[in-house]
């Protein structure tokens, strides 16, 4: 797994970790049941403290895309919510990155061009 770490970025590295995992995920890097790397492996590689990838891996867990314990490590699940229903969680961050665009400037239709373009990516089209 090759993280691309940003320690000068605002957001905190165990939710870049996170969001990369879940992307990695979502566009077919990372298999259901792929086996991630330990903690200790993945905070020696990254060059980060321990409890910051635990954190993830935490936060991933508790999320859904991964299963994890003592003895097997941390394993991908398949998808959290096989529904196909948009979540409150989902529905939030769509209002607040369209809020985003909005104050930038960008056009409705723009925006859902690129919306399109990038979920057709994640799906290997």
């Amino acid at each position: 797994m090759l993280l691309e770490i940003d320690f000068s970025n605002e957001v905190p590295i165990y939710m870049q970790i996170r969001n990369q995992v879940v992307m990695g995920i979502a566009d077919g890097r990372l298999a259901p049941g792929e086996k991630l790397p330990p903690i200790r492996t993945l905070a020696n590689e990254a060059g980060i403290n321990m409890m910051t990838a635990s954190k993830a891996y935490a936060l991933l867990k508790q999320e859904g895309y991964i299963h994890a314990d003592r003895r097997s490590g941390a394993v991908v699940c398949a998808s959290a919510n096989k529904s196909g229903i948009i979540s409150e969680k989902i529905r939030q961050g769509l209002k607040l990155l369209i809020a985003e665009a909005k104050l930038d400037y960008v056009q409705e239709q723009d925006f859902l061009a690129l919306c399109s373009l990038i979920f057709g990516e994640m799906e290997g089209e």
